[in-house]
């Protein structure tokens, strides 16, 4: 690489993509309140755009690390951001069409990208930052980019909803618009610029071959399930937080209700709709709360998600990995199980946005104390992903590589247990549903704390 050579440009770009994976991949959440309101469904429903998002990186990523092998981290990344272009695209047609479906297309698409852009972004920083501390540095710059992106989004998208029942796709257009702008721009930028290529070992045995080597290693095994629990555990928790928050009580459903049978213009066919599904115990209560002071907690949890990653920079090195993810772990779910059994009626204050006849404020508003103890469990999954990668790949050897690919496709996890929690939402109740986030926890602290140690390492085995 050329030292003289000046990449800042690029760099800048790198960055924005490392916040747009955030950016795009929290819209999904938030967007169940959109989904579920819109087109009357249950919780469980209303997830599948996270479920669509996440489930993308099963089926690409694999197929993802042989495409950058094929043709290279500056092509991968173009074909990303082009992917991405037409995934938020297809989201933003879904308003003008109405159509649940083809939301569920956009955000699946949506999905490829991100994992791809998760494959190449990290190197490309390192190597346009000329490697060493330098290109940690900047790979630092952008993981606090995307932490406050991710606290970003779920404010934005609840400011844009307004009133919960009454939300429609349309509402988050704006949204959408600084995500095709900012894909288009860097794709323009990476385009027209020449950057150096990071390194990539080729692998001397066959892909396949790799991967069930990883598979030898019980430690890595049961990491696996590991980042699979863990990235369901992040996104679930804000997300049915949520969806419990915004969702209309008993209270304000039967209001609705005698609303629209007094003055059926003054409330929509959807509102009305969703209130009688309350009412008939056909979907479950929520607290009616603001979709702005809603989306301030999640964004209160996402920014505690930095603040940790900063203190895990910071301190990281200090602490060995399986106490950092055993406390954690611990930490975390006593909080959840605090947040389970507390009466919702115990308030507490919490920054937030309100919207009120004066226009948007920000301040300190009454939330119930629960969602404050689930935005603390920001600070214990801040720092899981690290811990959980350094102890999985530990004397993996030649196998590191075709690991990560696994632990890619794993991401999915993301999905699929938040999908499950909204289920069990839908049958039971939202505090029931937080049992399911305990138990992952209750497996992140078994990991931390035993399954993480290392029995067979790559020399030990014959080939």
């Amino acid at each position: 690489m050329n030292k003289s050579k000046s990449y800042l440009l690029p760099i800048i770009m790198m960055i924005l993509l490392f916040g747009m994976i955030s950016f795009v991949t929290n819209l999904a959440a938030p967007m169940g309140i959109v989904l579920k309101n819109q087109f009357n469904v249950p919780n469980s429903l209303g997830m599948l755009g996270n479920l669509a998002n996440f489930i993308a990186y099963a089926v690409i990523g694999i197929p993802g690390g042989i495409l950058l092998q094929k043709v290279g981290y500056k092509k991968t990344a173009l074909i990303a951001i082009a992917v991405g272009f037409v995934g938020v695209g297809i989201q933003y047609l879904s308003g003008h069409a109405e159509s649940f479906g083809v939301y569920l297309l956009g955000a699946f698409i949506a999905g490829f990208s991100m994992c791809l852009l998760n494959i190449v972004v990290n190197p490309m920083l390192n190597t346009l930052g000329g490697g060493g501390n330098k290109g940690n540095q900047l790979i630092q710059v952008g993981g606090s980019f995307n932490s406050v992106l991710a606290t970003f989004t779920p404010v934005f998208v609840g400011i844009l909803i307004g009133e919960a029942t009454k939300a429609r796709i349309t509402d988050v257009f704006p949204v959408m618009y600084i995500a095709m702008g900012v894909f288009a721009l860097v794709f323009v930028i990476l385009w027209i610029t020449s950057i150096p290529e990071p390194h990539a070992d080729q692998p001397k045995e066959p892909l396949g071959n790799l991967m069930s080597g990883a598979l030898k290693f019980r430690h890595f095994v049961l990491g696996a399930i590991a980042i699979f629990v863990y990235v369901g555990v992040e996104v679930g928790t804000p997300g049915i937080a949520n969806l419990y928050m915004t969702t209309p009580s008993i209270e304000k459903s039967q209001e609705i209700i005698d609303t629209y049978n007094s003055q059926p213009s003054a409330v929509s066919e959807d509102a009305y709709e969703t209130a009688q599904r309350i009412v008939d115990g056909r979907d479950t209560p929520g607290l009616g709360i603001a979709t702005g002071i809603a989306g301030g907690v999640v964004g209160f949890y996402w920014l505690l998600m930095l603040v940790g990653r900063l203190f895990g920079a910071g301190f990281g090195h200090k602490v060995p990995s399986r106490k950092m993810l055993s406390f954690a772990s611990l930490f975390g779910l006593l909080l959840v199980i605090l947040a389970i059994f507390w009466p919702v009626k115990t308030m507490i204050s919490m920054p937030a946005f309100s919207v009120g006849t004066g226009g948007l404020t920000f301040g300190m508003v009454p939330v119930p104390i629960k969602f404050f103890f689930l935005a603390l469990v920001g600070l214990c999954t801040s720092i899981m992903w690290g811990s959980i990668f350094n102890l999985a790949v530990e004397g993996l050897g030649k196998y590191l590589a075709a690991a990560s690919g696994i632990f890619m496709v794993l991401v999915c996890g993301g999905g699929i247990l938040p999908a499950i929690q909204g289920w069990l939402a839908d049958v039971l109740n939202y505090e029931m549903s937080y049992w399911l986030i305990v138990g992952g926890l209750a497996y992140l602290l078994f990991y931390g704390a035993l399954g993480s140690k290392v029995t067979k390492r790559a020399e030990d085995l014959i080939v």
